[in-house]
């Protein structure tokens, strides 16, 4: 059981871990540039590297949302780390993030992780999320509603309105802006 929840927590939170051989060449390389230029964490290992979503067009859109700092935040289920024994995210943690490809396209570093009643998330919050200041609310509520549900429905959990969510706030931190 604790298995399916780590499972359903990788896959149903929208972001798959890439172990491909592409992905692991340019996270290798991003990497490496970032050390390159940031000496201090060359004892660091090489962060996960994951894409966000669960298919080609969001998981690409959503990448460029990052490289270009329009998206800074994503959202899981606090059940999902709940039955999967797992932590919350951790503050100052670094992931790559890449195309669904698992081509690398960004560095990230999260600095805050807040746990958050799915009817109290604030139009700042979901417009760090869904990368767009037009309706961000509004957009964040139903593309989530509708995955968080659809996704709960499949390990037999009823949606709520008071459902808890886990909301990471990340910054980019490579490639550096030009």
């Amino acid at each position: 059981m604790r298995n399916l929840g780590l499972i359903l927590l990788l896959l149903l939170s929208g972001c798959k871990e890439q172990t491909g051989k592409e992905t692991d060449t340019t996270a290798n390389a991003m990497w490496a540039n970032f050390i390159a230029s940031h000496p201090k964490f060359k004892e660091a290992e090489l962060p996960e590297a994951f894409y966000f979503h669960d298919n080609e067009k969001d998981a690409d859109r959503l990448a460029s949302l990052v490289v270009n700092g329009k998206k800074r935040a994503s959202s899981g289920l606090y059940v999902w780390y709940k039955e999967a024994k797992a932590d919350l995210p951790m503050i100052g943690t670094k992931s790559i993030v890449t195309d669904f490809d698992g081509t690398a396209r960004a560095i990230i570093e999260i600095k805050k992780v807040d746990t958050i009643p799915f009817n109290k998330i604030s139009g700042t919050y979901a417009e760090m999320d869904m990368g767009t200041s037009i309706a961000p609310l509004q957009k964040w509520k139903k593309a989530h509603w509708t995955f968080f549900k659809g996704a709960l429905e499949q390990s037999g959990v009823q949606a709520s309105e008071e459902m808890l969510v886990v909301c990471e706030t990340f910054e980019k931190i490579w490639p550096k802006d030009e």
